[in-house]
């Protein structure tokens, strides 16, 4: 029985971690829960089925709130369940006794203090949160490996990588073919991009994701993201990480060796695949709940490079992968703001990058940052992307030690 702890479990990859271990009753066990203040219900029903040890909310005043959708129940689960909230109460539930692995399906720089806390205990990382390695990734990788802790990623594309990579060691590769959809724009033009509206932004062609990760499709600065993450979690130098846009989504990535061969990992694209994968890694798992892959139907699989001038995000992105400074966190606490500044309709889609690249070219990077460097930039790059988007920055100056 493997006891597994879920932070995000009302969102996507939450509600399809639950489905599987739903489905694997006699091999996992949820202990701890952790998710949103607008998904209480649904939160309370997953309580009511998994009975886990501990649960924690946003804020204080979800506590008693979620104790009375329990209460109307009447099953007796919120005497057997702790209530905690905040981040203290997400590092608690990342943190708590007896978990195995904790799943960190919760979106953006919200992941990265309860994953820093639990690799320190040697915890096994199931890492769906890729802006934890995109902002941190020079103090997480160093310090999962001093406390021995192992990090399995989510993300399709790193999944189908780390699968690939089983059994050899940075000096075998040659690089990796890092995959994406090119999302809803892959098509379109510069001039019909400036006129996309944010419901021709969420419309993605192959996957079910939250909002804010399927506007990081459109733009293809999850790519960049992703390109970022690759970095650290392979130990690669960016020059060997190559973008190759496939619109069936079928190859997930895929690795070329030095001696020319290329292994990649092909599935339908579901991700209960690779949370199925990092739930039981390092075994294989017979289950029914991932769809099988029918090559004579998908018939042929296509792919060509991306438009580095069309999709500007990911140029932007690639551009700060190579360096060892506090810009990556800058990056992505900006595009976390600019994006949401989008989705509420304050700002243009083909404006995102502008706005990013103001928010980097104002900031003074700090070189081997530590994890209060980072927390401090990230703080700064939101209060900065905020104004930028707001009209009220026109003078301010980056901080500076």
């Amino acid at each position: 029985m493997k006891k597994i702890s879920l932070l995000g479990s009302t969102g996507s990859i939450g509600r399809q971690t639950l489905d599987i271990a739903a489905a694997h009753p006699d091999k996992i066990k949820v202990i701890g829960l952790a998710a949103g203040g607008k998904t209480l219900p649904l939160l309370a029903d997953q309580v009511r089925i998994f009975q886990p040890e501990l649960v924690s909310v946003p804020k204080e005043e979800d506590v008693p709130r979620l104790k009375d959708l329990l209460e109307k129940r009447g099953d007796g689960t919120s005497t057997k369940t702790k209530i905690t909230f905040g981040e203290t109460g997400l590092v608690e539930v990342a943190t708590i006794s007896g978990i195995d692995t904790l799943v960190t399906g919760v979106v953006g720089f919200l992941g990265v203090k309860p994953t820093y806390e639990a690799l320190k205990l040697g915890t096994t990382v199931a890492l769906a949160n890729k802006e934890t390695l995109v902002a941190a990734g020079s103090v997480i990788m160093p310090l999962a490996r001093k406390h021995g802790a192992k990090i399995v990623p989510v993300d399709s594309e790193h999944s189908a990588i780390f699968q690939s990579l089983s059994g050899y060691t940075p000096a075998d590769i040659e690089c990796i073919l890092l995959t994406g959809s090119g999302g809803p724009f892959r098509t379109w033009t510069k001039d019909q991009i400036r006129f996309a509206t944010v419901d021709d932004a969420l419309q993605h062609p192959n996957w079910s994701m939250g909002p804010k990760i399927t506007i990081d499709s459109a733009t293809m600065m999850n790519k960049g993201l992703e390109i970022i993450e690759a970095r650290w979690l392979f130990d690669l130098p960016v020059e060997k990480i190559h973008v190759v846009l496939h619109a069936q989504s079928i190859l997930h990535s895929a690795v070329q060796f030095v001696d020319g061969s290329v292994i990649g990992q092909l599935g339908m694209p579901d991700m209960r695949l690779p949370i199925h994968y990092a739930l039981f890694h390092p075994d294989r798992i017979a289950t029914q709940r991932v769809p099988r892959l029918n090559l004579a139907e998908i018939g042929q699989l296509s792919f060509e490079e991306p438009d580095y001038d069309k999709f500007r995000c990911l140029k932007i992105a690639k551009e700060v992968a190579r360096e060892d400074t506090t810009l990556a966190c800058v990056l992505n606490a900006a595009n976390e703001v600019i994006v949401q500044a989008f989705l509420n309709g304050s700002i243009n889609f083909h404006t995102i990058p502008d706005y990013i690249k103001r928010v980097l070219d104002r900031h003074a990077a700090q070189s081997n940052p530590t994890l209060e460097d980072i927390l401090e930039a990230d703080k700064w790059a939101r209060k900065e992307a905020l104004a930028l988007v707001e009209g009220k920055s026109a003078v301010r100056q980056a901080p500076r030690r």
